[in-house]
């Protein structure tokens, strides 16, 4: 996973904040703009760097540091829609569900149409019980002309629409991600992987699986879960056992471990 680049995003997917591969949230960072000296004078400017530095720190899994850089650039312009949108999802992740949820609605306000700010909500909605209302905002994310990245705006609605029980929309969505993505898209590949899973048809969902196990590094928790369900249904048991030995050596305490220890692998 990239982490910065020149016209990359923040993503939710990091370790040490949020649960590997969940929904993608995005935020558009440009670091050469930190280093402008002539930047400071200007109130957009100076908002858009800090609302920058504080994505920056987000990733880094310092979201106190991140909420002071966004402080500081709401000072600087209140009307900086796109540093309510990164406060948002900061404070979505200490749960401050009520804050994350005024924070979304003020950049929504400002910026009804921005694909980002949309693509942002959605996740809110799906991490906080609400799958099936994010899709529309995914969707929204989606007719932007400008949208660069519409791939992961088709894996978050995919995603959420899998956790709501629509497994052929969750399907139809990743497909489209895979389409369309420039990266590989391991994750759509991982949800196709357990849509198969939970449809029964082990050996498509093992070509997933195998296809997002290469882009991983290192393998995440729940996708070592996953192929040592795939291959116990397929009565493989020395490919479990690497499933599970690594599973052991990795994450040892995982809660899906735990459920390994217990039996649970359904």
């Amino acid at each position: 996973m990239k982490v910065f680049s020149l016209k990359s995003r923040v993503a939710s997917i990091f370790l040490g904040v949020f649960c590997a591969f969940s929904v993608q949230a995005q935020y558009d960072f440009n670091p050469s703009a930190t280093s402008q000296s002539n930047g400071g004078p200007d109130p957009s400017n100076r908002a858009r760097i800090h609302t920058e530095l504080g994505a920056m720190y987000f990733q880094a899994g310092n979201p106190g540091v991140a909420l002071d850089e966004l402080r500081i650039a709401l000072s600087a312009d209140s009307s900086y829609f796109q540093a309510y949108s990164v406060r948002g999802l900061v404070r979505l992740s200490l749960k401050e569900y009520g804050k994350a949820e005024e924070d979304f609605r003020q950049a929504l306000n400002m910026a009804p149409n921005d694909p980002e700010v949309n693509n942002n909500y959605g996740w809110y909605l799906c991490e906080t019980g609400k799958e099936r209302e994010s899709i529309a905002y995914f969707l929204n994310a989606l007719k932007s002309p400008l949208y660069e990245t519409p791939d992961r705006a088709y894996t978050n609605a995919g995603t959420c629409a899998f956790k709501a029980g629509d497994l052929d929309g969750a399907q139809n969505y990743l497909l489209k991600a895979l389409q369309l993505s420039r990266d590989g898209a391991v994750l759509a590949r991982l949800q196709l992987a357990r849509i198969f899973y939970q449809r029964g048809n082990f050996e498509e969902s093992r070509i997933y699986l195998t296809e997002s196990l290469k882009m991983m590094e290192p393998p995440t928790a729940d996708a070592l879960w996953l192929g040592l369900r795939l291959e116990r249904k397929q009565g493989n048991r020395a490919a479990e056992a690497g499933y599970a030995s690594q599973l052991r050596g990795r994450y040892p305490t995982s809660a899906e471990y735990q459920e390994f220890l217990k039996g649970n692998f359904e």
